[in-house]
């Protein structure tokens, strides 16, 4: 049987029962893929368990599966909706704890999750480099926090690199928010009254106007009316009596949630059941009437205003899913075959590329330490003043383990021929290059399913043609290649570019921020975007029942937030396309053979340790004239 040739497959199958078990959810579907883990409201992506199952992946996969297990069990999506503050620090902080809530909770009621969930921690302490971190500032608060309400609610110690956040930031939190965390333990297993707990400590730790209005505040307006208005009509009515069982039942529903998730360990209770099999059921809030749906979230995180007609037809594939594998080798070869005269030049710029990252990684130094060689530039101060000490230096290893690029190219039919050809074949050699040199990176495409509004168009016409419609074409966001894929892997996909009928519209937008949103739920500390097109948004379906700008303006709104927040860097290089009227850092070329040395240009220029150099080669608006040379 060809299962049981893989040895890792037994163990596979058991982990996915025991997670359906400990989530008391029998139908959630478990995966296992080389990319990030993740969690949707029915199925859970866990990483990989190669055939050799090393103790470190076992560990990796169980701590993940019993994280995300405990979320989905201790978890109510509503509750933590209502209360999820606006700003970007302050809900960082309020998902880490509620996370550590939920763990927590676990933990104490099934002890063993608690150190399959260290292992992960471990692992992830270890990716981002928490142990060599020395001042706070270096650390993020939020994973601090969330690492702080875990140790206190379980009473366990930390993984070496997660303590070492949680130290560096502990004296902090508690002197701000320490009378607040005296109340952990009353409100741990109340998912209401632990969020009410998180903003709170948010308030304490500084970050009170990220907040946003009061949940509460609305709602016990409304409880005060209609009390007065019970009292007016019902003049003989009297308080409940506090010795009574069935009052006290009624007023205080967290009290008998507390006394069934003690014995979590057995069962789930009957109401946590309904909920499972029910996820569409509302949380009854303290009050008696049921809670508002919380309102849809905007289509942009950009432009509010920025509307699709419908996203039912988008799609985000991977790029062997759009082709047979043969298919894709086929193509790859005719890739290759286009661009032999191509690919010296570019491998040549390539190791060009590898040798700069690889000598700044040598050449950064650490001083004024006790040991190590001698720092001869600062002799002079001894021989000035013979009682200073001797002072030494230490070279610094400078490895970019910790970041991620990603390449966002241009799908569209105007990319046909050598201009798509070349992209390809760019973004495959730079990729290899910087794999080489520990850094990740992911390759993406975007296009449309259909010219001329395709699926979407059907059912707007279908409609009626109501007015203006927003978007109004299918999507398809391609992953030729995920960060976490090696190269070798995904090597064929990038030949899918080649495929007849497969570049359409571009609507950049949307792309944009697509990318943007993956890139930021990722665990690297630096994240590069390289955006690459030959020009401006175009959708005939859409322009044609939109204003004239629609597409352009939203363009601009995306980049507008993405360089606002900074949480990722932004390039881009357009092909005969004035790319420098929407982003900061841009170059455009002229020709398309010029794109292999302005790509390996700026990814060089990303990782220039002097800013002036850095502008000079990324094109800044105030480095003159290289923003528009070619």
């Amino acid at each position: 049987m060809a299962q049981s040739d893989n040895p890792s497959e037994p163990f596979k199958k058991a982990l996915a029962e025991a997670t359906r078990v400990l989530a008391n959810d029998p139908d959630m579907a478990i995966s296992y893929s080389v990319d990030p883990p993740g969690m949707t409201n029915d199925s859970v992506r866990l990483p990989q368990v190669s055939r050799r199952m090393t103790q470190a992946e076992v560990l990796l996969a169980r701590g993940t599966a019993d994280a995300y297990a405990l979320r989905r069990r201790f978890h109510n999506e509503a509750t933590h909706a209502r209360y999820v503050p606006q700003g970007q620090m302050a809900r960082d902080i309020y998902d880490a704890l509620e996370t550590a809530r939920c763990e927590a909770v676990g933990a104490r009621a099934m002890p063993g999750t608690a150190g399959n969930i260290d292992a992960k921690i471990a692992v992830e302490a270890d990716r981002r480099g928490y142990a060599q971190i020395e001042e706070a500032s270096g650390a993020p608060l939020s994973v601090a926090a969330g690492y702080l309400v875990r140790h206190l609610a379980t009473g366990r110690g930390l993984p070496e690199g997660a303590d070492n956040v949680m130290k560096l930031w502990r004296e902090h939190i508690e002197s701000e928010a320490g009378g607040t965390l005296e109340g952990l333990e009353g409100c741990l297993r109340d998912q209401t009254a632990f969020a009410k707990f998180a903003r709170q400590m948010i308030e304490d730790l500084g970050y009170g106007d990220q907040l946003g209005e009061d949940p509460d505040d609305s709602e016990d307006d409304t409880e005060d009316e209609a009390s007065a208005d019970d009292q007016d009509d019902n003049p003989d009515t009297t308080p409940p009596d506090e010795d009574d069982p069935d009052q006290n039942d009624e007023a205080a529903p967290e009290q008998s949630q507390d006394d069934t998730q003690d014995a979590a360990d057995a069962q789930v209770s009957m109401d946590e059941m309904a909920d499972a099999e029910n996820a569409d059921e509302q949380e009854m809030p303290d009050g008696d009437a049921p809670l508002d749906p919380p309102p849809p979230p905007p289509v942009s995180e950009a432009d509010v205003n920025y509307t699709v007609y419908t996203t039912e037809h988008d799609e985000e594939i991977r790029a062997e899913d759009l082709a047979e594998p043969i298919e894709l080798e086929r193509l790859r070869a005719y890739l290759d075959q286009q661009l032999e005269p191509l690919k010296g030049a570019v491998s040549r710029l390539a190791n060009k590329l590898q040798r700069r990252l690889q000598a700044k990684q040598n050449r950064s130094w650490e001083f004024d330490r006790e040991e190590g060689i001698l720092d001869a530039g600062r002799l002079a101060r001894v021989v000035a003043n013979p009682t200073t000490p001797l002072s030494f230096k230490v070279e610094k290893d400078m490895e970019f383990r910790d970041t991620v690029v990603t390449l966002l190219l241009d799908n569209s039919g105007s990319m046909r021929g050598r201009p798509i050809s070349i992209a390809a074949i760019c973004a495959d050699v730079l990729a290899r290059t910087l794999e080489r040199c520990d850094v990740k990176v992911e390759i993406l495409g975007f296009t449309t399913r259909a010219w001329k509004g395709g699926q979407s168009r059907e059912a707007w016409l279908n409609a009626g043609r109501p007015q203006q419609p927003g978007r109004l074409n299918d999507l398809r966001h391609i992953i030729y290649k995920s960060a976490d894929a090696p190269w070798r892997r995904t090597r064929p996909n990038l030949g899918l570019m080649m495929k007849e009928g497969l570049l359409k519209e571009n609507i950049d937008g949307e792309a944009l921020e697509w990318a943007h949103r993956r890139m930021t739920g990722r665990p690297e500390a630096r994240k590069i975007l390289m955006v690459i097109s030959d020009g401006a948004p175009v959708d005939d379906s859409t322009l044609s029942v939109n204003p004239a700008n629609y597409l352009e303006k939203h363009l601009r709104d995306v980049i507008a937030m993405v360089e606002k927040r900074r949480q990722v860097e932004l390039i881009a290089i357009g092909i005969g396309h004035d790319v420098t009227r929407y982003y900061n850092r841009a170059v455009t070329i002229t020709d398309v053979e010029q794109l292999a040395g302005a790509m390996t240009e700026q990814l060089a220029g990303l990782f220039d340790s002097d800013p002036r150099a850095r502008a000079r080669t990324l094109g800044l608006r105030n480095a003159g004239p290289m923003r528009r040379a070619g």
